[in-house]
C-alpha cells in the first residue's frame, strides 16, 4: 500500500498542528534565527581578517631615532633615496612632521608641535612582496642607510587582533554546528513524541500494509515542510537584523570595522542554512523514526 493512499487530513495529524500554526515551525523559526546570526558574525568576521591580513601584510614603518635634527634629516633622505631604489618597494611615503605632531597632541598638548622637540622621522614603506625575506632585506638596506633606523612591522603589532577575529570566527563555526545539533535532537524527540502520540494510527497503517519507509516518509515530509516554512521565517528575520547592523556598523567609519561586510558569496551561503537545516532535519526525523519503528512494532 503507497502511503499517498492515506488521506492528507491524517497526513497531517501525525504531527502535532493546533489553529495551522506548528511548535515545530516556531522552533525551527527560531533556531534559524540564531544560526543565521552566528553565521553572519563568522563570515563578516572572516572577512574583516582577510581585509585586515591583505592591508597589513608587506606594510612597515622605518623610524629614524636620531636626536640631533640635521643629521636625522640626512638620514632619512638616505633611506628614501635607498628604499626608492629597491625593486621589492611598492611606494614610499615620508610622514609629514604636521601629522605626527597632531597624534602627538592628546599626550602632550601644544608641545608636541614645538620644533626642538626631537620626534623620530617616520616613513611609511609598502612592499611588493610581505614574505619574511623581503622584510629582512628592505629592513638591512634601511639600517644600511640610517644606523639609528628601526624597523616596526605593521603585521607584527597588529596580530593580536587578528588572532582574537580569528578566534571569533571559530566561535560562530562552532555555534552553527551547536545549533544544527540542537535542530537534530529536537528533530528526533519531536518524532519520537509524536510515534508515540499516534501509535494506534500507525499499528493500523502498519496492519493494512504500510512499511517502515513509507510511515517515516510521513514525518520526514512534514517535518521538512515545518524546518523550511520556519527556517525561512527566522533566516528573513535574521537578514533585516544583519543588515540594519551593517548601516550602523557602516556609519561609524572605522576601516577596521567596515570590513566587517557580507559579500555575494556570504550572502549565498546564509540563504542555504534553512536548506541544510530542512535536510538535516529529514534526515533526522528518518533515522528517528525508523529506528523507533523497528522496536515498537
Amino acid at each position: 500500500m503507497s502511503v499517498r493512499l492515506v488521506t492528507a487530513a491524517a497526513d497531517r495529524r501525525l504531527l502535532d498542528e493546533k489553529g495551522g500554526a506548528r511548535a515545530m515551525t516556531w522552533i525551527m523559526a527560531i533556531m534559524l534565527f540564531l544560526t543565521v546570526l552566528a553565521a553572519a558574525l563568522g563570515l563578516a568576521t572572516l572577512a574583516a581578517t582577510s581585509v585586515l591580513n591583505r592591508q597589513l601584510a608587506g606594510r612597515l614603518t622605518v623610524q629614524i631615532v636620531e636626536p640631533a635634527a640635521d643629521a636625522r634629516a640626512v638620514q632619512t633622505e638616505k633611506v628614501l633615496a635607498a628604499l626608492r631604489a629597491s625593486p621589492d618597494v611598492r611606494q614610499i611615503n615620508a610622514v609629514d612632521r604636521a601629522e605626527l605632531s597632531a597624534l602627538l597632541r592628546p599626550w602632550l598638548g601644544a608641545d608636541g608641535a614645538d620644533p626642538e622637540l626631537p620626534i623620530p622621522a617616520m616613513v611609511d614603506v609598502d612592499l611588493n612582496n610581505g614574505s619574511d625575506a623581503v622584510v629582512a632585506k628592505v629592513a638591512a638596506i634601511a639600517r644600511a642607510a640610517a644606523p639609528s633606523a628601526r624597523i616596526d612591522r605593521h603585521e607584527s603589532w597588529m596580530s593580536p587582533v587578528s588572532s582574537f577575529m580569528g578566534l571569533v570566527t571559530w566561535l560562530a563555526a562552532a555555534l552553527v554546528a551547536l545549533m544544527a545539533a540542537a535542530t537534530a535532537a529536537v528533530v528526533i524527540l519531536a518524532a519520537r513524541a509524536s510515534l508515540e502520540t499516534h501509535r494506534e494510527t500507525i499499528e493500523v497503517l502498519h496492519m493494512l500494509g504500510s512499511t517502515d519507509m513509507q510511515l517515516a516518509r510521513l514525518f520526514q515530509r512534514r517535518i521538512a515542510l515545518d524546518t523550511i516554512f520556519g527556517g525561512a521565517i527566522g533566516a528573513v528575520l535574521a537578514a533585516i537584523v544583519v543588515v540594519t547592523m551593517g548601516y550602523q556598523l557602516a556609519a561609524l567609519g572605522s576601516d577596521l570595522i567596515g570590513g566587517l561586510a557580507l559579500g555575494v558569496r556570504d550572502w549565498a551561503v546564509l540563504a542555504m542554512l534553512p536548506i541544510a537545516f530542512a535536510l538535516l532535519a529529514t534526515l533526522a526525523a528518518r533515522f528517528a523514526v525508523l529506528g523507533a519503528l523497528r522496536r515498537i512494532l
